[in-house]
């Protein structure tokens, strides 16, 4: 009798996966390619006038204007895909109602990637990573924090602390002012590992905060 010949089904592929293969999200990490993105987004009027007040109300607020620079900063380096992914894999709320207060904040799948708040009249940012991204030789040490790299990334080194969030390789990085908060988004490897942590999470399936999605700071995010 012929052996049996069992085939396993192939998992369908999760995330962003879909859409980039694991050389195009390795390019991209790096800095090596532009992706292509969709030209259309695919808008829900529903949600976009739900949170129109929330937004309108933070127009209001004195960090306005650097809350939507930097998180047209954010949505233009730190996203793949940005308008394919719109919602479904990531999304950006207006002054969510939790206890820190924050003024805008940035999700995928179940996880926080990135917090603005506000410090005075100024911005604060909240950045989560992988740790292993920030240790001197890429281990899970807490000890081996490579705090003279975090101190490069900002204009003054007391614009930078941290902190360890639950989980084995995550890491939390706090930015005061807007001035560094750009240069942090500028340097090389804090780039890279913002874009790793947030494909590891786009990746992991559908973005679990769509229903509070804000169009309106997303136009900012997307460069409408």
């Amino acid at each position: 009798m012929a052996p049996d010949k069992r085939t396993t089904a192939r998992r369908p592929a999760t995330g962003l996966r879909q859409f980039l293969d694991p050389e195009q999200q390795r390019d991209w990490i790096e800095g090596k390619a532009d992706l292509p993105d969709a030209e259309e987004r695919s808008e829900s009027l529903e949600l976009r006038f739900k949170y129109i007040p929330r937004f309108q109300k933070l127009l209001h607020r004195p960090q306005a204007r650097e809350i939507l620079e930097i998180l047209g900063l954010y949505g233009a380096t730190c996203i793949p895909i940005p308008r394919r992914s719109e919602r479904h894999y990531w999304s950006v709320s207006c002054l969510p109602s939790t206890s820190d207060k924050p003024l805008a904040r940035v999700n995928a799948s179940w996880m926080e990637l990135f917090t603005l708040y506000a410090d005075g009249d100024d911005v604060r940012a909240r950045f989560l990573v992988h740790l292993s991204d920030v240790t001197t030789d890429r281990s899970l040490e807490q000890g081996h924090v490579d705090e003279a790299f975090l101190e490069r990334c900002v204009t003054t080194p007391e614009d930078v602390g941290y902190f360890f969030p639950g989980g084995a390789d995550m890491f939390g990085i706090n930015v005061r002012s807007s001035a560094s908060i750009r240069r942090f988004l500028a340097d090389r490897r804090a780039l890279g590992a913002i874009r790793t942590f947030n494909l590891t999470h786009m990746n992991r399936g559908r973005n679990a905060y769509q229903a509070s999605h804000c169009y309106s700071l997303a136009d900012y995010m997307l460069g409408h």
